[in-house]
């Protein structure tokens, strides 16, 4: 078991948002498949890449606070890649540079900490849970993207929005084997459960049982539907992240949605502020799906 980075116990940094859909309803921007890692093969995109982060560093200046960098590359695997015509060496040559362009962000920040995360999505549909996956094979197919990460510099390396435990598993078992810090996140349905009928607490405790990770991400559903999943038990200190959607919607409700539910900043502020107490370890915060900078700011208070 490796040892958790240091940064990470101590982390009060602020996350970055909903990066599609900002993109997309805010921006403009065509992104098939929900794909934004090729953005970061050229300047126009690397220019709007730019201007989203720096939006981030914006929020964690005014908060006092550090920065995670999530990369572009939620869609950067296989399954996903080939969708928008990119092979093995493509994905590599993507998720390298992911990588540097945000470590090359970091470096021009003036603030307490940056760190860069390279981001890992499901092999399926982050919305729907599909057949449960073998945990080896899952880290077989995760393994070149947790790679490229590490050799090219990622702080850590995080998976979003999962929908089972034995695909969190394979990622730790990836990231073990490249020898780089890694966290497992999973979303959650309105009832605080997992897409697969897992309980929160469950899936926890099955991924830690099996392969430990250096702690916990819950994004990808609002603040109310994540508090009745938070059963009371030292399960809750896992958690370090949290990065909720603006809607109130139910998974399958914005799936359908052709217009972006921006949702209630006030009440996205207010209950995450309500769920505080039960995550000791709750450090890193920022927004997921409708999520700007505005939300983000609102749930930093600043």
């Amino acid at each position: 078991m490796a040892t958790a980075p240091s940064w990470l116990a101590g982390a009060r940094h602020v996350s970055d948002g909903g990066l599609e859909t900002d993109l997309i309803f805010h921006h403009g921007v065509d992104l098939p498949e929900f794909a934004a890692f090729p953005l970061v093969e050229d300047d126009a995109g690397r220019a709007l890449l730019r201007d989203y982060y720096d939006g981030y560093a914006a929020v964690a200046r005014r908060a006092g606070a550090g920065l995670t960098m999530e990369s572009p590359t939620w869609r950067a695997n296989p399954d996903w890649g080939a969708r928008v015509g990119y092979d093995a060496a493509g994905l590599d040559r993507a998720n390298t540079a992911a990588i540097g362009f945000l470590r090359g962000l970091a470096d021009g920040y003036d603030l307490p900490d940056v760190r860069v995360i390279g981001a890992i999505g499901p092999r399926g549909d982050g919305y729907v849970a599909g057949e449960r996956v073998d945990p080896d094979e899952a880290a077989d197919y995760h393994s070149a993207q947790v790679a490229a990460f590490a050799g090219a510099g990622a702080d850590l390396v995080a998976a979003y929005t999962l929908t089972g435990a034995e695909e969190g598993i394979g990622i730790v078992r990836a990231a073990r084997a490249a020898g780089v810090p890694v966290l497992v996140g999973f979303t959650v349905e309105t009832d605080g459960r997992l897409p697969d009928g897992t309980s929160l607490r469950e899936a926890v405790e099955r991924v830690d049982a099996a392969a430990e990770p250096d702690g916990y991400v819950v994004n990808c559903a609002h603040p109310t539907h994540i508090a009745p999943g938070l059963e009371a038990g030292d399960w809750l200190s896992r958690i370090v992240q949290v990065n909720p959607n603006a809607s109130t919607m139910t998974h399958e409700e914005l799936d359908a949605a052709e217009e972006l539910d921006e949702g209630d900043l006030g009440l996205l502020a207010s209950s995450l502020t309500a769920l505080r107490p039960q995550l000791p370890s709750l450090g890193i915060v920022g927004g997921c799906c409708g999520t700007d900078a505005r939300h983000v700011a609102a749930l930093w208070g600043v």
